[in-house]
Order: structure tokens, then C-alpha cells, then sequence
């Protein structure tokens, strides 16, 4: 029954009810109405009747024509956000059309000078061979042609005039590759443009060095975006520090900086980079604001610095980001990276890492669109996410394990990390760090309680290569299967470091704990990354409290996209308490994953960014297109694993031998799980179920259509006699969830629609248990009608509320519950069936 609504003139609602009948509700009764509708927007009819009671002002009105008015109020809500969301998708697509625009115009120029060019050397080839036959001189012809392509500039000096026509020149040469010709750029392998996506990334070709091109939309206006894009560390998850050496203000309103930058190796088998650049911001002519930089070097007479130890000084060429303010707010960027990473100076299997303008466009081009956007919507919603912790503060969280971490694979010596002897085995290397800065707040205490003054870390580090083994792959079986590499009593050793107690050498697998459970806190826009708290359960573990023997670990995983292409896979984590506070210290480790295929960047030069028709509009965004290139086409990848332990300085000997014993474990693990993973032991989907699924997935598919057709009297499929039983039910509709018939339930098999509303994968489900998908009214009823689904073998749900693992509310119309039989006609498993659920 439905009904149509209208607002009077005196701000009361009117409802026509089907049989013409309008009921007309007074401000107040409307007041209470949106009330209950925030609290919980699909009530049911219990719940409606309840409102009655606790409502005098509602007392009068039927229940049925308060579900009408709910019924209304949901609609109004679906039209007011489908409203906004086209409103959003038109800016995007005009601003989008803008770009588009212009990258034709942009592409239209390349073809007229690869024209010009061709014919230009065309002339000069056959000059040249009409001249061997009568002179030998046509050597000097020929490099005489190319002197007017590539032509010398003369020297400058460190004055501040100098300096000018050095960033003048700079502005210049950015500007060539930002939106002219100046570099031959291709899209990136599996970048799919659109409204929805972070923006146009192509790759160049046939460039010195390495280079990426982004154009995008962010919703910041452009002063913002060039005050974020300029603290570089503070999105740059490699770079280390970026010291301003001078600063000068220039006559058209500019600014001239002259910087020293480091950046940290990604590797234990790399040195570090570091760059001497000058920085120019002005504003052009038709207001756009540019920021650009370039490496100073000897030939143009201008400032310089003597090398630094331990760092490779690496060349950056004309960069920067060009921003120009949006229509309707916001701006739209164009970023160009461009460097010469000196690949020369790493072993030869680690040179596609400094060779691979995809990966560079990974991790800086693309970083720097991605962190711009998501401060544009922490702005637009702050909303308070997990721990009561607002997204800034879990993402300044997160910087801080990147650069703990980057810190321990680096191991500077001017951060106080000195060398330990070897074992007389060079696989691992152990540093220890005595300095305060390091161990400050770190509990440490003797057994007696008193408190220890020499306190110290200690990091072991190694770095192994993998072969056939997807990174994303891998690092997601680390995550989900912590206890298959881990130990326990190291984890509670680790933890011991940050709580008030004794910290006692560990002992192998002392630890007592029942399992592994992820409390999502946070993710990015595009779930390239997420942070979340790991906690290793003890024994005697409740839901509803924190017991003292609990491990709790702040985790950071990025990189689990088996479809990018070149994505650089971490998996970093830390001990916490469990009341841990933002300033709280941490001490982090973890996995670093790298691919190594230097065909990642092989794309043909004859290939067009076809923009117009990738342009849809929908979740797709940056996937890669059907293929699993991504998946498959990785070869050969680095691991870098650093562990940290804080101890008490009596005890490094010990620890140091532990520590090495330990890695060596964590290794020997990985390579036993990287074989099984192996696409030659298993397929390209090791470890994951796929839609054609096996031979177990076949048969519970099959137990769970005769078992709801045995309980219910009616089919759950159409065709359940075809043999694809299984992909029908993967692709059903309602959300198809399974759990154990266990003490504590945990969930074992789900369609696709039960993962998308759970928001978790097929191995990630089997670490949720039933109970915390409900809240308190649905677990009360669920622990009142359980026993009905043994004896009677199904029983059916309410609507209602229930929660995804990442903590966000799902309503539900009704849902059904039936028991599975298999062959014995034996208990199997409980199978629910939520009907039109949607996230709240």
C-alpha cells in the first residue's frame, strides 16, 4: 500500500492514502516521525506499534499509515540523494569534458610535430645518403639537423637573477610536458578515466629517466592544494625530509626555493636518494597557479651541495603541479613527475624499480591525487570512525607506521643505528637504536618493578626474491593468516613493551591465544589502503570487555588490489593498548612487497589514451579492465621484512639472537606459503574461491537448494537441476550467507551479494563470527529462535539492522535462516538469506 505526500502552507504533512483519504499530521507528530526515521530509517511493525505507545501526539494515527508515511520518507530520501549524486556527476562529467578537451588538443599537437618530425628526418636521411656517394662529411650533417632539436643553454650563476631565468626556464619545460608535447605519454596499464575514477595517469615513452602524468578533480580550491602538494612528507610515504634551504621572493610575485629532499630506499638492497632542487611558485596570466621543481646540477653554474653518505644524489627534471580553479568550486590538476633515479647504482635485478614510470606513477603521481581527495571528503564529512577517532587522526596514524617502518629498513646512521656483528650468516641484519627519541615512552622495567635506564631497540631486517607469487595475493593470506608465519609469544613479548608490567625475554609459542579477530578503523576512498586493530584473543576472551592477556596490534595494509598494475603491496603493524592514545609510541614492523617485471611498462608507443569511451559512470573507477594481468603477469618481486623489538640493554645479546632466529622463521614460512600460492601448484586463484568454484563449493551449493526446498516447500533457484547451481546462487541477489555449527559461529561460504554487504572477501569471512554481524536486538532474537532452526529446521527473521566487518550499518526487509543437510542428512551448516538489505 502506498500513498503520496505533500507539505501545507502551516508546515504539516499531508499523506493521500490509495482510497483518496488524506491523513494530515501536525509539526510535532512530523518531528517525531524523523526522530524514530534517523534512529532507524525501516522500522518494523513492532516497532512501529511501540512508537504509538511511547507517542501520545501519535496515538490517533493508524499503524498502517504510519508504514505509508515511512514508506515516503524513504523515497524522499533515495530521490534527495539520487538528486545529489547526479548534481555531483554532472560537475564531474562538465569539468571532465573540460580535460578531455584538452587532451585532444594536446594529442591533436603530438601528432602534428611526430608528422613534422618524421618528414624532418625523413629530408635529412635521404640528404645525408645523397652526400655519402660525393662526400664523407654527411656525419656532420646529420648532428648539425638534431643541434636545433636539443639546443644548449648557457650557464647561470646563484644570484637571485640567475636563479629566476634558471625557474623561468624551469615554468617553461614543465608546462611543455604538463599540457603540451614535450613528452610522448601513453595510458598507464589498467587506468580506466571517468567521473569515479582519481583522475587521467598516463606513463611516458622513450624519455630520459622516469616520468607520469596525472590530470585530475579535487574538491580543495587551488592555494590548498599547492600548501598540501608542497609538505611533501606529508603524503609522500617515501620521502624522509625536505629541508627549505633558502627562500626568495621574486618580482611578479613569486617564490624561489632552493631545497635539499631525502628519500627513503624501498629495499634493504638499495641506498637511499636524495635531491638538490630549486622550487618555483608564481601564478600565469589566466590565474592558475603553478608549483614547479627541478634538480640543480654543476653545468648551470647555480647553488650546490657536496654529496651526503649513504644517499645516491638522484636527478629530478622539469616537475610540478598545475592548478586551476574548477567552476563550481574545487580544482582541477595536472601533476607531471619526472626523475632520473640513477639505476645504475643497484644490483641489476632491483634496476626495473628505478626504471618503471608505473611504479613511479604508483607511488608519487598518483599519492598525490588520492591524498588530495581524501582530504577533500574528511573535510566534506567528518565523521568520527572507529576507536572515536576522526579520519585525520587515523590517517596521521597511518603515516606514522609507513615512516617507522621506512625508518627501520633504512637504518640511517644519523637516526642512531648502529651495525651488530653477523652470526657468521649475512641474511639478516640486526641495528640497534639506543637514542632517546627512539625509546621514548616506551615502558621498560626490571622483574622487581623498578625502572630499567638503558633502554634500547633492536631491528632485524632481510630482503628475499619471489618468483610466480602475486604480491596482493600474498600479502593478503599474511594478513588473514597471521598464526601460519607468527608467534605468539613474541606477539605478547612485543605487546609487553607498551603496557605496565615486566618485559621478559619470550619464549617459542608460549602464547595462549584463541585466534585472530580484524576491528576495521578506516579506509581510503578507493580501499587502496586500510587500518585497522588486530587483536590476538586470549582464552578467556568475552565480547564484552578487554582482557588483560589480549595482544592488541594498530595494522596498515595497502596494495591488496590484484588487479593494478605495478602496486607496491606493505602489510606494517605495531603494538598498541588498548586505550592507546594518538601520541602514543609505536614501534613498527612488517612486510613490503615490490614487483620486479620490467615489462610493466613496456606499452606500445602507438597507444592513444582513449578517454571518451572509458568515460561511465559507476564503481569501476581505476580497475583494470577484464584481464588479469595484474593478477598473472607478475614474474619476479623483492620482499623486505623488518621486525623491531624494544628491550632492556642486559638483554641484547639475547635478543639479537632471538630476533635473527625469528626472521629466519618468518622467511623459511613465507617461501612454504609463497610455493603453495604459486600459480603452478594451485592456478592464478590460489587460495580463493572462483565463480566456477570447486568441487566442495558444487556440493554445498547443491545441499543448500535441497535443504531450503526440503524446509521450505519451495525452490530457492529456478533451474536447480542445470549443473550451474553454484554460479546461479553466486550471482542470486539476496545475500547468501553459511556459518558453522559451532559454540561460536563463524561464517564459511557467501555469495557475492553476502561479501558486498558483509564488505569483507571469501577468506577475510571466515575470521567473522555470527553474533557480530547483529546488534543487541538481533542477537537477543537470533539466541531466542536458534534452537527453532534445530528443531524445525528453519526459521524466519524480521527486518532489521545488521553490521558489515567494516562496521556500517545494514537494513534488511526480512531474512530466512534453514538449516543445511548433507548426504547422512546430518547438521552441515546454518545458511541465512537476507531479502533487500541496503547500507544505511
Amino acid at each position: 500500500m502506498m500513498g503520496v505526500s505533500s507539505t501545507c502552507k502551516d508546515g504539516s504533512t499531508r499523506i493521500a492514502m490509495d482510497n483518496g483519504k488524506y491523513v494530515r499530521y501536525t509539526p510535532e507528530q512530523v518531528e517525531a516521525l524523523e526522530r524514530l526515521y534517523h534512529e532507524c530509517p525501516k522500522p518494523t511493525s513492532t516497532r512501529r506499534q511501540q512508537l504509538i505507545r511511547e507517542c501520545p501526539i501519535l496515538s490517533h494515527i493508524e499503524p498502517k499509515q504510519i508504514k505509508v508515511w515511512f514508506q515516503n520518507r524513504r523515497c524522499r530520501e533515495k530521490q534527495r540523494k539520487e538528486a545529489s549524486r547526479l548534481q555531483a556527476v554532472n560537475r564531474k562529467l562538465t569539468a571532465m569534458n573540460k580535460l578531455l578537451m584538452e587532451e585532444n588538443d594536446r594529442l591533436q599537437k603530438q601528432v602534428s610535430q611526430l608528422v613534422y618530425e618524421n618528414g624532418y628526418f625523413r629530408q635529412q636521411t635521404q640528404n645525408a645518403t645523397t652526400l655519402a656517394t660525393t662526400d664523407t662529411s654527411c656525419e656532420s650533417v646529420v648532428t648539425s639537423g638534431q643541434h636545433h632539436l636539443t639546443p644548449q643553454h648557457p650557464p647561470r650563476d646563484a644570484s637571485p637573477a640567475g636563479l629566476l631565468s634558471i625557474a623561468e626556464e624551469n615554468l617553461a619545460q614543465f608546462l611543455s610536458k604538463a599540457t603540451g608535447t614535450a613528452v610522448e605519454w601513453v595510458q598507464m596499464p589498467g587506468m580506466k578515466p571517468g567521473p569515479d575514477s582519481i583522475g587521467i595517469v598516463a606513463i611516458s615513452h622513450g624519455c630520459t629517466g622516469v616520468a607520469a602524468r596525472a590530470c585530475g578533480l579535487v574538491g580543495l580550491e587551488p592555494t590548498r592544494v599547492a600548501e598540501i602538494l608542497k609538505d611533501r612528507p606529508s603524503w609522500f610515504r617515501d620521502c624522509r625530509a625536505v629541508d627549505v634551504i633558502n627562500a626568495i621572493s621574486t618580482a611578479n610575485g613569486g617564490t624561489i626555493e632552493l631545497l635539499y629532499m631525502q628519500l627513503y630506499a624501498p629495499t634493504t638492497l638499495a641506498p637511499a636518494r636524495d635531491f638538490l632542487l630549486l622550487r618555483y611558485t608564481s601564478i600565469l596570466e589566466d590565474g592558475s597557479l603553478v608549483v614547479c621543481e627541478r634538480s640543480l646540477n654543476n653545468t648551470q653554474n647555480g647553488p650546490s651541495m657536496p654529496p651526503t653518505q649513504h644517499f645516491v644524489r638522484a636527478e629530478m627534471l622539469p616537475s610540478g603541479y598545475l592548478i586551476r580553479p574548477c567552476e563550481g568550486g574545487g580544482s582541477i590538476i595536472h601533476i607531471v613527475d619526472h626523475m632520473d633515479l640513477e639505476p645504475w647504482s643497484v644490483p641489476e635485478v632491483l634496476r626495473p624499480l628505478y626504471e618503471s614510470s608505473t611504479l613511479l606513477a604508483q607511488k608519487t603521481t598518483m599519492a598525490a591525487l588520492r591524498h588530495l581527495r581524501q582530504i577533500s571528503q574528511e573535510i566534506s564529512q567528518p565523521n568520527v570512525t572507529g576507536w572515536g577517532r576522526r579520519p585525520a587522526a587515523l590517517r596521521a596514524l597511518s603515516q606514522r607506521l609507513s615512516k617507522g617502518f621506512n625508518e627501520a629498513v633504512n637504518g640511517f646512521a644519523d637516526e642512531g643505528w648502529p651495525l651488530l656483528e653477523s652470526d657468521g650468516i649475512d641474511d639478516v641484519t640486526v641495528l640497534v637504536n639506543s637514542s632517546p627519541t627512539k625509546t621514548m615512552g616506551v615502558n621498560f622495567s626490571y622483574d622487581n618493578g623498578f625502572p630499567s635506564m638503558n633502554n634500547a631497540v633492536l631491528c632485524a631486517k632481510a630482503s628475499m626474491l619471489l618468483q610466480n607469487v602475486p604480491p596482493a595475493i600474498l600479502l593478503r593470506f599474511l594478513r588473514e593468516h597471521r598464526s601460519e608465519w607468527a608467534d605468539n609469544g613474541i606477539d605478547a613479548y612485543t605487546a609487553s613493551a607498551i603496557k605496565a608490567g615486566p618485559c621478559s625475554l619470550p619464549v617459542s609459542r608460549a602464547g595462549n591465544f584463541g585466534g585472530q579477530v580484524i576491528l576495521p578503523l578506516a579506509h581510503t576512498i578507493e580501499n587502496e589502503e586500510f587500518i585497522e586493530v588486530i587483536k590476538l584473543e586470549n582464552m578467556g576472551y568475552r565480547e564484552d570487555m578487554l582482557m588483560p592477556g589480549d595482544v592488541f596490534l594498530l595494522q596498515l595494509c595497502s596494495g591488496v588490489d590484484e588487479n593494478a598494475v605495478g602496486t607496491c603491496a606493505e602489510l606494517i603493524f605495531a603494538p598498541i593498548d588498548a586505550s592507546f592514545s594518538d601520541d602514543a609510541p609505536i614501534i613498527p614492523s612488517g612486510f613490503r612487497i615490490i614487483p620486479l617485471d620490467s615489462g610493466m611498462d613496456a606499452s606500445s608507443p602507438n597507444r592513444t589514451l582513449d578517454l571518451a569511451s572509458s568515460l561511465e559512470v559507476g564503481p569501476a573507477g581505476n580497475r583494470a579492465s577484464g584481464d588479469l594481468s595484474g593478477r598473472r603477469g607478475c614474474t619476479k618481486s623483492v620482499m623486505t621484512i623488518a621486525f623491531q623489538f624494544a628491550f632492556e640493554m642486559h638483554l641484547q645479546e639475547n635478543v639479537a639472537s632471538m630476533a635473527r632466529q625469528y626472521v629466519r622463521s618468518i622467511i623459511a614460512s613465507v617461501q612454504r606459503v609463497a610455493l603453495a600460492l604459486s600459480p603452478s601448484h594451485f592456478g592464478s586463484h590460489a587460495g580463493f574461491w572462483p565463480p566456477h568454484g570447486t568441487p566442495e563449493a558444487h556440493t554445498l551449493a547443491r545441499w543448500i537448494c535441497e535443504s531450503y526446498r526440503c524446509y521450505l516447500g519451495v525452490k530457492l533457484l529456478k533451474n536447480e537441476g542445470s549443473d550451474s547451481i553454484l554460479k546461479t546462487l553466486w550471482h542470486h541477489s539476496d545475500a547468501l550467507v553459511c556459518c558453522s555449527l559451532k559454540t561460536l559461529p563463524v561464517f564459511t561460504f557467501s555469495n557475492q551479494a553476502g561479501l558486498d554487504m558483509l564488505e569483507t572477501t571469501l577468506v577475510a569471512l571466515q575470521d567473522i563470527t555470527l553474533e557480530k554481524i547483529f546488534d543487541d536486538n538481533g542477537r537477543k532474537t537470533l539466541c531466542s529462535e536458534f534452537p527453532q532452526i534445530m528443531q524445525q529446521g528453519f526459521m524466519c527473521l524480521p527486518g532489521g539492522i545488521c553490521l558489515s566487518s567494516m562496521g556500517r550499518p545494514v537494513s534488511y526487509g526480512r531474512a530466512v535462516a534453514w538449516k543445511v543437510l548433507n548426504e547422512e542428512e546430518s547438521a552441515h551448516c546454518i545458511c541465512f538469506m537476507f531479502m533487500n538489505w541496503s547500507f544505511v
